[in-house]
């Protein structure tokens, strides 16, 4: 064999006599799959937590605190099970969940429509903003619980009062997230659409609707949170059924298991609600990439 067939590049017999290392296999990045690991480990950490802080919770109970203002996770977990079980004094527990969640969504509802109509209206009508001002910041600053007591004497204490509180609660948190969405347009967009013949309604369809809709959608969060607690303090204030009263029936009995149960009930009600919206959002928002904050973890 001649050298000349030995350094001939591309040859089987080149790379074993000059001992060149083929080149290694690059790995397939699987972002997913890393994406799957990291929500792995963050709900393992967050099952970690909790059990950590109900039995830290548990066992200060039993060994320094007064089991009579704090109860424990396993008393409370009893209370649960007898009224899933038994029922309530005031009737089957489904049946205090399910008021409870009426006035909620209808609450949730009509303050949420009534919200994003009135905050993108005056949100581009800037005269008639300044105007309203100080009425719509004297109305927010009312306290709840007030309101709550007057919509008892004026609906009496059927759904209905529990809905206008819900509804009161629900109301301002998204119309000044829709006023503020509605100011925050781009006015170049704006002035480029008059420029080419639309009008005030194409306009407000088109562009200020579209640009509030991410202002909007991140106050609906914690907007049905908001309507929960309106529809718990209104049955807290008066009523015959719901989360409110089991609530209100456990403080007067002094029975702590009571007051931590329905409050246990309300934060599952308000997660699966919160969920819900999250799914909702991402449906509504696939048009807009992932910001730095959703992609850290890819």
């Amino acid at each position: 064999m001649s050298p000349d067939t030995l350094d001939a590049p591309g040859t089987a017999t080149a790379g074993a006599v000059t001992g060149t290392v083929p080149a290694p296999v690059e790995q397939v990045y699987d972002p997913r799959a890393r994406l799957r690991k990291h929500k792995a480990l963050v709900y393992t950490l967050r099952a970690l937590v909790l059990v950590g802080v109900l039995a830290f919770w548990e066992f200060s109970v039993r060994w320094w605190l007064d089991p009579f203002f704090y109860s424990e996770p396993s008393l409370i977990w009893k209370k649960l099970v007898t009224w899933f079980t038994d029922g309530t004094a005031q009737g089957p527990i489904w049946e205090q969940i399910s008021v409870t969640l009426q006035e909620a969504v209808y609450g949730f509802l009509i303050g949420a429509v009534a919200g994003v109509v009135l905050g993108i209206l005056l949100g581009r009508a800037r005269l008639l903003a300044e105007v309203l001002s100080p009425f719509i910041q004297a109305a927010n600053a009312v306290p709840r619980i007030v309101l709550a007591a007057i919509f008892i004497i004026w609906f009496g204490l059927g759904m209905e009062s529990k809905i206008a509180t819900a509804t009161v609660l629900v109301f301002f948190p998204v119309f000044f997230n829709a006023f503020q969405g509605a100011r925050e347009v781009d006015r170049n967009l704006v002035d480029n659409a008059r420029i080419l013949g639309a009008g005030r309604l194409q306009v407000l369809r088109s562009i200020v609707v579209p640009s509030a809709t991410s202002w909007i959608l991140a106050s609906l969060h914690t907007a049905f949170g908001f309507a929960l607690i309106g529809a718990i303090v209104g049955e807290f204030a008066g009523s015959t059924k719901g989360i409110g009263l089991l609530i209100s029936t456990g403080l007067a009995a002094f029975d702590s298991a009571a007051i931590y149960g329905g409050m246990v009930i309300s934060t599952v009600l308000a997660l699966i609600a919160e969920l819900l919206l999250g799914y909702l959002e991402r449906r509504l928002l696939k048009w807009r990439p992932p910001s730095q904050i959703e992609t850290v973890a890819v």
